[in-house]
């Protein structure tokens, strides 16, 4: 049996029944004022990744006649996510009615509705030891992020308004199951396969990675790609935005443990190793390829391990930190330039090669290193199907989300087109579409 208290997400312990109103309940856990501090700090930390740190990251890779529009998709995803999110999506996630153990039922896909509008919390709710308040609000910051990343595959070339239908629905029909189906607790379906995910490798990275891909194919290229160069506008922006992704990752990651324990400890030193490694990874590979480390590739290098790790981070020792940096820091940036040049898409931030790939390596090498015979901190499973139930949900992920996603973008196309008009695309999203420019020479 596999031993999930080393890694149990709060969204486990929510569905598994840890919500419990103090003055219903006289076992109920008492609040944890240091837990609770923590996960405030970490929402914030994981809102910080958001804006403004991809926000900037992404933003000072387009040209800067498009500079703004990443910021405006940023801030729109956020506050669109965040109302639909306490509407409908928190319950969509946790909602374990009609869930049994090992078996497989309609809410082992998705939750219901019966927290629709946060119905049932009060100033005395908890979830495990910290106010439901504070959880809702961590976990919606994880549901405004994952969509946000998916906006660099299509940056510079879809309309506004398209963007934001695209996120509500993508979010309601993607993002809410696959994250329910992870972390949705006994009865839920990857949960009942044995699914190894500690902060986000399936419902986080993969979903928008794939998503991403689904995104830029159906778009087609920007205008003038491969033809007219496309440089980034401001690399320095880019290096600020990624320095505070790496520290909003400790939020991300140790927050996902729902407070302080021993655990802790072993999450945040894992994480700065995927990081670390996944620096070096992407560094000697580029120099050997190329010639020459550049400053955007250190920096994709630790988000790439920081990627990687995340699945694992509760769930490996050190050994197996470092070695899931280090390969996907290589294969994420073969998979950026080898496998995006021979199949000629236009990812044009290159989502689906670092989160995309990036969460799958993480994922699988999941199931490799969690054993203890390598240094791993799950006992009674063995390699082989470990690897086999991350594999099936790294699969299940990538199937769903990639077939979900390009039906809502066909259907979006259909009625209100996804692309800026070309005149719109010459001009720069800026101008054409927010009437702002970044820059006033």
């Amino acid at each position: 049996m596999v031993n999930r208290l080393l890694g149990k997400s709060l969204l486990g312990l929510l569905a598994a029944g840890a919500f419990a109103p103090l003055a219903q309940a006289a076992d109920a856990p008492a609040l944890n004022t240091g837990s609770t501090a923590w996960m405030v700090t970490a929402a914030v930390l994981v809102l910080f990744m958001c804006l403004p740190g991809l926000a900037l990251f992404y933003g000072g890779l387009v040209r800067a006649k498009n500079m703004l529009s990443l910021f405006t998709q940023c801030f729109g995803i956020a506050g669109l996510v965040g109302v639909l999110w306490v509407i409908y999506g928190y319950s969509m996630v946790v909602d374990s009615t009609g869930m049994i153990e090992g078996q497989v039922t309609f809410n082992s896909f998705v939750g219901g509705l019966s927290r629709a509008f946060l119905a049932g919390m009060t100033p005395e709710s908890l979830v495990g030891d910290i106010p439901e308040g504070v959880f809702v609000t961590f976990q919606m910051t994880f549901a405004i992020i994952t969509p946000a990343l998916i906006a660099g595959a299509f940056a510079e070339r879809m309309k506004f308004s398209a963007a934001l239908w695209f996120m509500a629905l993508w979010f309601t029909l993607v993002y809410a199951p696959v994250a329910h189906m992870v972390w949705g607790g006994a009865g839920a379906l990857m949960h009942n396969w044995g699914v190894l995910d500690f902060a986000g490798g399936t419902a986080v990275h993969i979903n928008a990675g794939v998503a991403a891909l689904a995104a830029c194919l159906i778009l087609g290229k920007r205008k003038g790609y491969q033809n007219t160069p496309m440089p980034a506008h401001n690399l320095s922006l880019t290096m600020a935005g990624a320095a505070m992704l790496w520290v909003g990752w400790f939020g991300f990651n140790i927050g996902s443990g729902g407070g302080l324990n021993g655990t802790s400890g072993i999450v945040m030193l894992n994480t700065q190793l995927g990081a670390c490694a996944g620096i070096l990874g992407w560094m000697f590979t580029e120099w050997f390829k190329v010639g020459k480390p550049s400053a955007l590739g250190l920096a994709s290098g630790a988000l790439a391990g920081l990627v990687g790790i995340t699945p694992a981070c509760a769930y490996v020792g050190v050994g197996g930190a470092l070695a899931i940096g280090l390969l996907c820091g290589v294969f994420c940036y073969l998979s950026v330039t080898v496998l995006k040049r021979r199949f000629g898409y236009d990812d044009s931030l290159d989502v689906f090669g670092l989160h995309g790939i990036g969460g799958m390596i993480g994922a699988v090498l999941t199931g490799v290193f969690c054993v203890p015979s390598v240094g791993g901190l799950v006992e009674g499973v063995t390699m082989g199907a470990q690897v086999v139930a991350q594999i099936k949900g790294v699969l299940l992920t990538t199937v769903y989300c990639f077939v979900i996603s390009w039906v809502i973008l066909k259907v979006i196309n259909a009625v209100i087109g996804l692309r800026a008009d070309e005149s719109v695309e010459e001009m720069g999203l800026d101008l054409a579409e927010h009437n702002e420019r970044a820059y006033n020479h």
